[in-house]
């Protein structure tokens, strides 16, 4: 076996002869990490968003009660759960796992979004709800639906992030 003689020092295989056999990144790869790190950020503010709720929500149930609040409390809990097993997904690129986190998100985030929403249908059908009554639960209310518009972005780029983990299909 005959080497080439490596010229100026450079290591041999180098000279740029085997450029048109060298391997390029298929762009679904790229799609892939670029999703990923996007997730990552959405994955973040859903988190934060998710322990803030969960910490006011401990909070107002000190003053009315925990047997009030423990449906809220629990799907916070479990959203924060799913969005754990989303992360390991996103991290070990496991399909399955994010096909997971999608159910159980989804389900978290509208119990969230109902309990909401009774709250807000609460106080227009009490008598007169006090002013200090309505802004406590404005907070509530502003976190859900700002943990429904990135849930709603963290979906679609999931499905797009399977979408491009997944191999491709070949025509017949």
């Amino acid at each position: 076996m005959q080497q080439r003689l490596s010229a100026s020092g450079r290591p041999s295989g180098t000279d740029g002869y085997d450029f048109s056999y060298r391997m390029v990144v298929d762009s679904r790869y790229q799609k892939v990490a670029r999703t990923k790190s996007i997730l990552r950020l959405f994955f973040l503010v859903q988190a934060i968003t998710l322990l803030l709720g969960l910490v006011l929500l401990i909070f107002q149930s000190a003053s009315e009660g925990l047997a009030s609040r423990v449906l809220e409390i629990s799907t916070t809990a479990c959203g924060l759960i799913s969005l754990i097993i989303g992360e390991l997904g996103r991290k070990r690129s496991r399909v399955n796992m994010l096909r997971f986190f999608m159910v159980a998100s989804s389900i978290a985030v509208s119990l969230l979004m109902f309990c909401a929403t009774r709250k807000c249908s609460g106080f227009m059908v009490a008598k007169s709800p006090s002013f200090w009554e309505t802004i406590l639960a404005l907070p509530e209310v502003a976190l859900a639906v700002v943990g429904l518009v990135f849930h709603l972005f963290i979906i679609g780029y999931t499905v797009h992030l399977i979408a491009n983990m997944s191999v491709p299909k070949r025509a017949s």
